[in-house]
């Protein structure tokens, strides 16, 4: 087998316009056409794409509160984390920052999906 390429992650939300406003608006994730007859949204970044399918309940799975990546989540690379942290406090997003020390946030859609931002310096 050869993987080519990562094409996807495909995400449960019970409040799907909710989730649309999270990252549409919120993140700026730039929605895509979705050629599905069932409720859900496309978001691309680069050459990948986030799917959102819309559930009858949220995935309540978290297995540690305290330290919020230590969960299943998903992580993007920011430019400026001091601005993302003051966008998603401006629209009442909670916001944990790491506790590694690296220059990384985490914070939750509103279905509770945990979302890592991440600043690298190169």
């Amino acid at each position: 087998m050869e993987i080519r390429s990562y094409l996807h992650t495909a995400i449960l939300v019970e409040d799907l316009p909710g989730a649309e406003v999270f990252y549409g608006q919120v993140l700026g994730l730039t929605k895509v056409d979705r050629p599905l007859g069932f409720p859900g949204a496309w978001y691309q970044i680069g050459t990948v794409q986030i799917h959102l399918i819309a559930a009858d309940r949220p995935i309540t799975d978290q297995i540690g509160t305290q330290k919020w990546g230590r969960n299943r989540h998903m992580a993007f690379e920011v430019t400026d984390l001091a601005a993302a942290q003051a966008k998603l406090l401006a629209h009442q997003c909670p916001v944990q920052m790491s506790a590694s020390g690296r220059l990384a946030l985490f914070t939750q859609d509103p279905d509770g999906n945990i979302i890592e931002l991440s600043q690298i310096n190169s």
